[in-house]
């Protein structure tokens, strides 16, 4: 992925938690992350309002499957030019 260009953010030494280790673990295997984990990483207390509110909206209660839901996710960054 391309750098985001905020190298406070980005550098994860140090960091402890679920997001600061998922990028560990895909540094490690040599695999891109999303960049929206260096942020939670970055100020977890700042961000699980975030997290919150995305895993009920995706996964909540709905008319919608999950899977479908992530498919209109998918489609609309697809066509904001956005890496999904």
């Amino acid at each position: 992925m391309k750098p985001m260009h905020l190298a406070e953010v980005e550098d994860n030494t140090g960091r402890t938690g679920a997001y600061a280790e998922l990028i560990a673990r895909a540094q490690a295997a040599g695999q891109a992350c999303s960049q929206i984990w260096h942020l939670f990483a970055y100020k977890p207390a700042a961000t699980r309002h975030l997290e919150q509110f995305t895993q009920a909206v995706m996964r909540g209660p709905s008319p919608l499957s999950p899977g479908l839901r992530e498919l209109i996710a998918a489609y609309t960054s697809k066509q904001n030019d956005c890496e999904f």
